[in-house]
C-alpha cells in the first residue's frame, strides 16, 4: 500500500491545429458551445453526439468551408429537432438556412442571461462564413 496507482494518457488524435484557422475555429467554438449549453445533463443523445463527431471530422477534412458549412446547418437542425423544436428544412441556400436556424436557436434554445454571450459566438461564425462565401 506504499504505492499509488498511476496512469499515463497519450493523445492519439488532435484537432488542435484547426484552432489556428479562423473559420474552422469559429465553427468549432460555436458547435461545442451550443451543444454544451443546450443538451440536458445526464440524458443520452447518441444521434446528436454522433452528428457532432461527424461535423468535427468534416471541418477537419474539408479543404474549405463550403465542404462543411451545410453539415453545420444540418447539425443545428438536428439539435433543434432532438430537443423538441420541430424540423426546419435545411435545404435552402446557406445564408437562408443559417438565418432560419439562428432565429429558431435564439427563440427556443438560448433563453436566459447566458444567451447574449452564446449568440455572439454564432454571430462571429456567420460573419466569417459570409465573408468566405462573399
Amino acid at each position: 500500500m506504499d504505492q499509488l496507482a498511476a496512469l499515463t494518457v497519450e493523445l492519439s488524435h488532435s484537432r488542435a491545429p484547426l484552432l489556428g484557422e479562423p473559420l474552422a475555429a469559429a465553427a468549432i467554438d460555436w458547435v461545442t458551445t451550443l451543444t454544451a449549453a443546450t443538451l440536458p445533463e445526464g440524458q443520452p443523445y447518441p444521434s446528436v453526439h454522433s452528428a457532432l463527431d461527424g461535423l468535427l471530422q468534416a471541418i477537419e477534412l474539408a479543404p474549405a468551408a463550403s465542404g462543411w458549412a451545410p453539415a453545420l446547418v444540418r447539425y443545428e437542425t438536428l439539435l433543434l429537432t432532438s430537443l423538441g423544436y420541430g424540423g426546419l428544412d435545411p435545404t435552402h441556400d446557406l445564408a437562408t438556412a443559417l438565418r432560419r436556424n439562428g432565429n429558431a436557436i435564439d427563440d427556443h434554445l438560448l433563453a436566459g442571461p447566458r444567451a447574449a454571450g452564446i449568440s455572439a459566438v454564432r454571430e462571429r461564425l456567420v460573419e466569417r462564413l459570409t465573408r468566405a462565401f462573399g
